[in-house]
């Protein structure tokens, strides 16, 4: 009698979403690793070529397994399926959200194998992006003092919103929330406004990034076609652009101007240059190539899974690597260029304390953003308990790598003959397309951006189309109409407002605003207050980093 009073469903705390695409790695014995998931074939990464990746008695276990997931709510993720209808272990099997599946093969207690040192880079790989490349320019805007400074304040201020972020699971009490995400945390707090704003907040970051990427793919083939047709047809050719000379030439693309730069350039030759005059008319980078790119990465958009080119993520720490060292070798050949005035501009320096300070912080705000996705990445480190001191060292990693390029393009800039305010919001603007180092970066960032990008467009697919029609892909015409809008929006930027460092800043502002400064913050208010441990320092305190996340958002518009 007393097992048949036993329920099937049995709340334990995990399932397949705890456990991130980088370690995949339970132990079949344990009852609560054993979480099947059933994919086609064609999606599924196992360490042999067979062809018949899942058995037909393991995708009819996965209809069993369904039928128990109908018993309870949804958000009930506390139930996992009675023990006797999982399939046996060769054929267990946990989904990821790119769309692959991997092979069960040992545990640890439930959580992931990552040592500290691989959970810290991880994380410090993941937050590495393209604003890397406007940090320069972040500090120019701000002043080489003050850009110093912030990098370091808004460094600790993202990663103590972080640290909030970290432990906002276990202000709720009663509740099993060891698989919760932030937004889930979102919503418990703040009901479907929570749901529907974290969903807006995470399509800006992601459709921004985008649209980043796709100005910045624009301009790296562009100089990218314009090395290759000027070295294959042996033409020499001058920038129309002020700039220095010797072999480490430094240009200003905007002549010291507001203006975003042409790259226009004059060929020197005593032959017909007919042939180079057609090629920049149809080789141009706001109006010919950004329509270029459509051709190749549309289609790829459209895939229904992205996880081919996941393989391709280690270019981003080779491309990482490669900036730092040609900032390195640069700045080695050029020296240091350094005049100190506080609050005075003259021709070729800015003052230390800039009122353009803002958009340096726009900046930082993006550049430092990892609160939507770092309750996963640390949720695969072996020692949970050191997850605080490796999200600070992840922190302190990555904002050392920011000043170190900052810094050292800023101070190795030649001024004179050139002003600092001719450090372009996209740092590799300011060497010539015929720079063989530069040339080699570009051609790392461009296959990489192009690798990345179908992965964040499944990524807004997924979040967008399944929360509107339950289905990450329910038809090609969705998918068409979601992937066409998203590529005009890059198209349009990339011809009429190609300035990274602007999309950036107010993409950053934007979402950094409820992620970064009003969530964490207000989840901790709120949480103190019902456990009635409030305190008046805690509320100032929060409410004022609520208030610097606004003042943050507004200054974008006002400068």
């Amino acid at each position: 009698m007393e097992e048949d009073t036993k329920p099937l469903l049995v709340p334990v705390g995990g399932d397949e979403s705890n456990y991130g695409i980088m370690n995949i790695q339970f132990n079949p014995e344990d009852f609560k690793c054993k979480r099947p998931f059933h994919v086609e074939p064609t999606n599924i990464v196992s360490v042999n070529d067979d062809m018949q990746r899942v058995t037909d008695e393991a995708s009819a276990m996965n209809k069993r397994i369904h039928y128990y997931s109908r018993l309870a709510s949804p958000a009930d993720r506390a139930l996992i399926a009675p023990d006797h209808v999982l399939p046996a272990p060769d054929d267990i099997y946990v989904y990821s959200p790119l769309g692959t599946a991997f092979k069960v093969d040992s545990c640890t207690d439930g959580y992931g194998k990552n040592s500290s040192i691989v959970t810290i880079f991880m994380i410090w790989n993941t937050m590495m992006g393209t604003s890397i490349l406007s940090i320069p320019w972040g500090i120019k805007q701000a002043g080489f003092t003050s850009g110093i400074i912030l990098i370091l304040l808004m460094g600790i201020l993202t990663l103590y919103c972080c640290y909030r972020v970290v432990k906002s699971r276990k202000t709720i009490p009663l509740i099993d929330t060891s698989n919760w995400e932030f937004p889930d945390v979102c919503k418990y707090y703040f009901g479907s406004f929570g749901q529907w704003s974290s969903l807006f907040f995470s399509m800006v970051s992601l459709v921004g990034a985008m649209v980043v990427y796709w100005v910045l793919m624009s301009n790296f083939l562009f100089n990218t076609g314009k090395f290759i047709y000027n070295f294959v047809h042996d033409i020499n050719v001058t920038d129309i652009v002020p700039g220095t000379n010797g072999s480490n030439k430094v240009i200003c693309p905007s002549a010291a101007s507001r203006h975003p730069p042409q790259n226009k350039s004059v060929m020197f030759s005593s032959g017909n240059n007919t042939g180079f005059e057609l090629f920049q008319e149809w080789w141009n980078k706001s109006q010919t190539v950004p329509f270029y790119l459509i051709a190749v990465l549309l289609p790829l958009l459209n895939l229904k899974s992205p996880s081919f080119f996941a393989k391709f993520n280690v270019l981003g720490t080779v491309s990482v690597f490669y900036l730092v060292f040609l900032v390195t070798i640069k700045a080695a050949h050029l020296g240091i260029h350094l005049e100190y005035n506080w609050f005075t501009e003259n021709d070729f320096f800015v003052p230390e304390f800039r009122i353009l300070f803002p958009q340096l912080t726009g900046v930082l705000t993006l550049a430092f953003f990892i609160h939507n996705c770092v309750i996963t990445l640390l949720q695969n480190n072996r020692n949970q308990e050191n997850n605080v001191r490796d999200l600070s060292v992840a922190y302190f990693l990555v904002g050392l790598t920011y000043m170190y390029v900052g810094v050292i393009i800023f101070a190795s800039f030649p001024s004179p003959p050139l002003s600092k305010e001719c450090i372009e919001q996209n740092f590799l603007d300011n060497f010539p397309s015929d720079d063989i180092m530069s040339f080699v970066a570009r051609i790392f960032l461009l296959f990489q951006m192009m690798t990345v990008y179908p992965l964040l467009g499944y990524l807004a697919r997924v979040q967008l189309l399944r929360q509107f029609f339950g289905n990450a892909y329910p038809s090609v015409f969705h998918v068409l109409v979601l992937n066409v809008a998203i590529v005009g929006a890059g198209v349009a930027m990339a011809r009429f407002y190609p300035n990274i460092g602007g999309i950036i800043r107010y993409s950053g502002a934007t979402c950094g605003l409820a992620f970064v400064f009003v969530y964490p913050s207000l989840i901790y208010v709120i949480s103190l207050h019902r456990a009635g441990q409030l305190t008046w320092p805690a509320l100032i305190i929060h409410i004022f980093i609520i208030l610097l996340g606004l003042a943050n958002l507004i200054a974008q518009f006002l400068l």
